[in-house]
């Protein structure tokens, strides 16, 4: 089985309402389509973007404003989702719980279903600019092209959430990320693979590109997608099967062919999911 997926690097600027964001959207759903993608990954805290339409006084908004647009942004991706017939993994956006804030991932399916991940590992400025709330749990969605997770950024960068996400079931990772500079991108990207060695999974990853310069702790954007997979005889030998330009606005797209991690799980050169020792260590199920 196979299935089509498309990485956006989504491009940030400056926009003065919620229909500029919903067009730039649309625009990547409406590229992918000419592509016949499946399954489309947007970034981590792309919609920032909607603070940028600043207040009365022109400036930015507040990140305690975000939730706000929740239920605008739950509706366009749901009818974007319909429209087109795709997967939509919506990036992140910021919920707000009993007073408090969650950077949180949205799977939104074809029929209508919206699925949800918060964050779970939130980094030091998150906490400080931020006050970001940290989730306690991992979802698994199942797909008609078999089991997903999301994983968000930081997250792809402790061993042990892949691989309880494995161990549930999940052949692709879909990691929506935002870094702000080369340090920052390297950690993700370099994790990344390692999660597909380790467990012999897809990852699918992006960033946001571009900058919001009345926005605080977005002004600055270092990102590439890529489609990674194990390294071993059936895949690229880099582990890459596409990637995009750094820094540009883009579409990267791809085919992952499900079948070829259970052939290497079961016979590759190397079989890590299968020879992991869990008389020494625990395992995660």
């Amino acid at each position: 089985m196979k299935m089509r997926v498309s990485a956006v690097q989504y491009h940030l600027h400056t926009i003065h309402s919620f229909d500029e964001f919903a067009a730039q959207v649309e625009h990547y759903v409406k590229n992918a389509q000419e592509y016949d993608t499946e399954f489309v990954l947007f970034p981590e805290l792309f919609t920032t973007q909607l603070m940028s339409i600043g207040d009365e006084n022109g400036d930015a908004l507040p990140i305690t404003a975000l939730p706000s647009f929740t239920e605008q942004y739950i509706e366009l991706f749901q009818s974007l989702a319909a429209k087109y017939e795709m997967y939509l993994i919506g990036g992140t956006h910021i919920i707000e719980e009993q007073g408090k804030l969650y950077n949180t991932a949205f799977l939104f399916y074809p029929d209508g279903r919206v699925g949800q991940q918060k964050k779970i590992h939130i980094t030091p400025w998150e906490v400080k600019g931020w006050n970001m709330g940290a989730g306690d749990s991992l979802q698994i969605f199942e797909t008609d092209k078999g089991k997903v997770a999301m994983i968000i950024c930081y997250d792809i960068e402790f061993p042990e959430w892949v691989r309880i996400a494995k161990a549930r079931g999940a052949d692709v990772i879909f990691c929506p990320s935002c870094t702000d500079d080369r340090h920052a991108f390297h950690r993700v990207r370099y994790t990344s693979h390692a999660r597909t060695i380790e467990n012999q999974v897809y990852v699918v990853l992006t960033g946001t590109v571009g900058s919001l310069p009345t926005v605080d702790f977005m002004r600055a954007n270092f990102g590439q997608a890529a489609i990674l997979t194990p390294n071993d005889i059936p895949f690229p030998p880099r582990g890459v099967l596409a990637e995009g330009e750094i820094n540009n606005d883009m579409l990267v797209t791809a085919d992952l062919d499900i079948q070829l991690l259970y052939d290497v799980r079961e016979k590759g050169s190397v079989t890590t999911w299968r020879d992991r020792r869990t008389d020494l260590y625990t395992d995660w199920k």
